[in-house]
């Protein structure tokens, strides 16, 4: 399927030099969805994880639907005082401050298969936050899979070994 014909893409959101990719046409779409998670889950079908952790807000809808696909569970990778137990938490630069991420200190046994799932990578700092998080829970990270790669900002220079995998690249702004 070619998602970029489905995928709508915004100039000038949030801020003028911006060209903002919005994944929710794919979601209004239940062909191009499915078809989507399908392929999101392909490299990983053979031997699924044990859980997959979906990054908020768009990677919870890709990640739990990936989840249920493979018959494993789904963690969300929260923004600060979202969840209601005991958490590790992990912060992460931006473009203009910093922002934390945080996850259930119980959601991911040592030696669980884990899988991060997104919508978008861009910088790859959210992601490159989580799989600090995740160390702190003694599992392995198979994988990183994202429908969306903006390869100009080159993000996935910061996962080292792990495979990395997405549906659509964009090379420019």
């Amino acid at each position: 399927m070619d998602y970029k014909q489905i995928i709508r893409q915004v100039p000038g959101f949030p801020k003028p030099g911006i060209n903002f990719i919005d994944v929710t046409t794919l979601l209004t779409n239940p062909q191009a969805m499915a078809s989507a998670v399908k392929d999101l889950i392909a490299p990983y079908k053979a031997s699924p994880p044990d859980r997959i952790v979906g990054i908020e807000a768009r990677g919870f809808i890709f990640g739990a639907a990936c989840a249920l696909e493979l018959g494993c569970g789904f963690v969300p990778a929260r923004k600060p005082g979202k969840l209601p137990a005991a958490t590790y938490t992990e912060s992460y630069e931006l473009e203009y401050g910093t922002d934390s991420i945080e996850m259930h200190q119980d959601a991911i046994a040592p030696g669980n298969k884990v899988l991060i799932v997104d919508d978008l990578i861009a910088t790859g700092g959210t992601v490159e936050a989580v799989l600090k998080l995740l160390k702190k829970f003694d599992c392995e990270v198979v994988g990183i899979a994202g429908l969306v790669e903006l390869t100009f900002l080159n993000g996935r220079a910061k996962f080292g070994d792990i495979p990395f995998h997405a549906l659509v690249t964009y090379d420019s702004e």
